[in-house]
């Protein structure tokens, strides 16, 4: 009997021994594995013409990598609630696990900071492949690359084919020259030229016109000088005229985004400047205009650049910096699905959105007709350069829209215009 328990304890002591080991294993094993989840609040939600693509790509990452990576999605509708919460997070030194941004000077001065993810060494070992070397350039500051060029744009000239064959205009003119005569011939039969803007947050519709004005006196290079070199002045100066002589309408003095659109979805200007955003609009709201719409480049100045775009990037994915390298880990395994071709191009498809990362159309992709255009136009573009809000600061940008106000009013010269945008500078 005393033998027969000595013998049931070494044994029970003995299964301690070798599942002790196992079972810690096991624990820590498990800890490793554990479910990392991803905040993301998100702005491609409800309404907006991503939210369907954007969702089933969450929802087949979170099949695919169930167990070990969970995104959740927070959803942010409004764009100004969104960019509120998230410069609140920024001044507070936290930011979600995924996130959004512009590409403005404001970005670029987080990357001075450690809360953002650095991507560099996950893009040079490979998944920089997957984007044009210009863009990523773009974004990458002191051999630092924090933030995933996503969605970009270009922003050409829209003319309404139909109206321009109406007044006998062949084609879109070459130079501004050819251009005031063009203007001429469609205000003789009653088309106001061109839909312009001085109000909203900077003046975006006439700000887009200076961009392209300025591309073609300043080049590709036209942005790194500063307000003070005449060329600014020079290109005022257009700007101006775009303003007078009823090349636009009365209530662009003062007007919202709304007022160029609907003059141009109404047909009652002929010439207009946006975005690819802006192609769902047209579609539903205006499609016998939509039908009859091209894009091309703006006219050259006398002795300036021709054939130039105005584009930029427009969002940017992001991820706050984390000391937790499991998370690290899960947040660019998740932003290289969101770049993977088949995903881009769907979202491409489904929005009209240009995004960064490479894909190409098949030719059974049902792709809208327009944003074939817009990828031609980006493709044929002599160059490209940001437009002028993406340049100067948020004062200078904020300023844009009282001085052309003025301009437009005649209460200031060129020389003037561009001095007020100067002072806002200093």
């Amino acid at each position: 009997m005393k033998k027969s328990l000595i013998l049931s304890i070494a044994i029970v002591v003995l299964a301690l021994i070798v599942t002790g080991p196992l079972v810690a294993n096991g624990q820590k094993e498990a800890a490793a594995q554990k479910e990392v989840t991803l905040n993301w609040p998100c702005i491609w939600v409800g309404e907006d013409a991503k939210a369907s693509a954007v969702a089933d790509i969450v929802a087949q990452f979170n099949a695919k990598y169930e167990g070990k990576i969970k995104v959740v999605i927070e959803e942010m509708p409004s764009y100004d609630v969104y960019d509120k919460k998230i410069l609140a997070q920024i001044s507070g030194g936290t930011v979600p696990d995924i996130f959004t941004l512009k590409w403005t000077p404001d970005t670029r001065d987080l990357y001075d900071s450690d809360i953002l993810v650095d991507f560099t060494k996950d893009l040079a070992a490979g998944w920089g492949d997957s984007f044009d070397k210009s863009v990523l350039n773009e974004v990458t500051l002191n051999s630092q690359t924090k933030t995933i060029p996503f969605e970009i744009a270009i922003t050409p000239i829209w003319y309404n084919k139909t109206l321009f064959e109406k007044a006998g205009i062949q084609g879109f003119p070459k130079t501004y020259p050819e251009f005031w005569d063009a203007a001429a011939k469609l205000k003789a039969i009653g088309i106001t030229p061109t839909s312009q803007m001085t109000g909203g947050a900077n003046a975006w519709t006439s700000m887009l016109w200076y961009s392209h004005i300025m591309a073609s006196i300043g080049g590709p290079d036209v942005w790194d000088k500063p307000l003070s070199d005449p060329i600014f002045v020079q290109g005022a100066e257009i700007l101006k005229k775009l303003y007078s002589d009823g090349n636009t309408t009365k209530d662009a003095i003062g007007g919202g985004p709304a007022i160029p659109s609907g003059h141009y979805l109404a047909e009652r200007t002929a010439i207009f400047c946006n975005g690819p955003w802006f192609i769902g609009n047209i579609r539903k709201n205006a499609p016998e205009v939509y039908k009859v719409t091209e894009l091309t480049s703006a006219p050259a100045v006398p002795g300036g650049k021709s054939g130039a775009q105005v584009g930029f990037i427009q969002t940017l994915l992001a991820s706050g910096a984390t000391k937790d390298p499991a998370k690290r880990e899960a947040a660019v395994t998740f932003l290289k699905y969101m770049t993977l071709p088949e995903n881009v191009k769907r979202i491409s498809i489904e929005s009209g959105a240009l995004l960064a990362p490479k894909f190409t159309f098949s030719a059974n992709d049902k792709v809208d007709p327009l944003q074939v255009k817009f990828v031609e136009a980006q493709k044929n573009a002599s160059f490209i350069v940001s437009h002028f809000a993406g340049k100067f600061s948020a004062s200078v940008v904020q300023e844009f829209g009282p001085a052309l106000d003025k301009l437009a009013l005649g209460k200031a010269t060129p020389q003037e215009f561009v001095q007020m945008l100067q002072d806002a500078n200093n």
